[in-house]
């Protein structure tokens, strides 16, 4: 059975609350902020991340830019398949897509596939008994396979054409497909998933981060007993403030970071052109996560206070780390309706209303009503966890739940 051991007779029966403790909140924040800026595991681990930040960031400019070379070998007595290959390539370059096509001319059939076999060559493209046949070493290209045969296609049919008496323009006309964007600055859909990816990312490291670092300042302090010491200078509520309002300082901080350097590989990138609503869509995240993660604190220190050594940290801080996890997982890989519901659920919605912001897909006032929600959904987080983390904070002895701090005489 779990023993609780009240506050000791020489703690003060109630807070402090003179003229000289009014601004407590203020020196306990501060406290924290140096604290965590002066901890070499901290300042390790923010290199490491926006180095990491970084190198993928770069990686992935540059597989954006990447072209993709590919080596086509035809018979050069085959007018056909040397002129498909030709049309491809014209085709690869007009698409700008990071492929290209480059023709090998060969003597004969077995000539070309010793050009596959000894690499020079990546497919051959030749008659078949039935149609034309695009070979490889292995399965041919998906891409290279789509411009080849829609070349082939355009060969044939003009070959037929010019049988019957006609010429291809006639028997395709009127069959041009163009296309429009509507929205030019509108992002496709592989660049969205990594931006919704990278806002989660961003709520998740920030969250378990700051998150643990505060539970871990509170437990720390109550299992050497320091907290008996503080208790008689500063309120616990001033206590509670204070701590929240530095690790949450830290967080955003940590995030802005995190942003900045991601908005800068951007420029660097293809993606450049959503430039715009990617800042729109970081600046609200950036509002959203300062807001939710008030309420995240305020769970994670009373977290801390529940355990009175570090070892039950890991017990007590589970239901919050299974929400942060939660969050992470559904909201990158959410669309359509259930984005949108998302978007209006406290914590979720800190990813998913501006996931939706990035996409295009609300209007002015819906991220304005969602953080309201989350507003109040924090003030109601910070008042329940100010109860529990006072009737908390003093009891030793063991872990007590939730029911029994919200119980106990603050």
């Amino acid at each position: 059975m779990t023993t609780l051991t009240r506050r000791p007779p020489s703690a003060p029966a109630h807070e402090p609350q003179d003229d000289s403790t009014r601004g407590a909140w203020l020196l306990v924040a501060q406290r924290e902020i140096v604290t965590r800026v002066m901890n070499k595991a901290f300042v390790i681990g923010l290199l490491v991340s926006l180095a990491v930040i970084a190198a993928l960031a770069a990686f992935f400019t540059w597989q954006s830019s990447r072209v993709d070379t590919y080596t086509v070998a035809v018979a050069g007595s085959d007018t056909t398949a040397v002129a498909s290959a030709a049309t491809a390539a014209e085709l690869a370059a007009a698409e700008d897509d990071g492929t290209e096509l480059e023709v090998l001319e060969v003597a004969d059939d077995d000539a070309a596939r010793t050009a596959l076999s000894a690499g020079d060559a990546d497919v051959w493209l030749h008659p078949g008994d039935d149609g034309w046949v695009l070979a490889g070493e292995g399965q041919p290209d998906g891409t290279v396979s789509r411009l080849l045969g829609t070349a082939v296609e355009q060969e044939v049919l003009a070959a037929n054409a010019e049988a019957a008496g006609a010429s291809l323009a006639e028997l395709s006309e009127g069959a041009a497909l163009t296309t429009e964007a509507l929205d030019p600055e509108a992002m496709g859909e592989q660049t969205l998933f990594f931006a919704s990816f990278a806002l989660s990312f961003l709520f998740f490291a920030g969250a378990i981060g700051s998150g643990m670092m505060i539970a871990s300042s509170v437990v720390e302090e109550k299992q050497s007993r320091l907290v008996e010491i503080i208790a008689t200078a500063v309120p616990l509520r001033q206590l509670l403030a204070g701590k929240i309002l530095g690790s949450s300082v830290i967080a955003v901080g940590q995030n802005l970071l995190f942003a900045g350097v991601g908005l800068a590989a951007v420029v660097a990138s293809p993606v450049a052109i959503a430039l715009p609503a990617l800042s729109t869509s970081l600046i609200w995240f950036v509002v959203f996560f300062a807001v939710g993660f008030l309420a995240l604190a305020a769970l994670y220190a009373v977290a801390g206070a529940l355990a009175s050594r570090s070892e039950d940290l890991q017990y007590t801080s589970t239901p919050m780390t299974m929400i942060v996890m939660g969050v992470y997982f559904l909201t990158f890989s959410a669309s359509g309706s259930f984005l949108t519901v998302l978007s209006y659920v406290p914590i979720a919605n800190v990813v998913a209303m501006p996931a939706r912001v990035l996409s295009g897909d609300t209007t002015w006032w819906e991220p304005v009503v969602s953080l309201l929600i989350l507003a109040a959904f924090a003030v109601l987080a910070l008042l329940v966890s100010e109860r529990a983390f006072r009737g908390a904070l003093m009891q030793t002895g063991g872990r007590i739940s939730w029911k029994q701090a919200l119980r106990a005489e603050a």
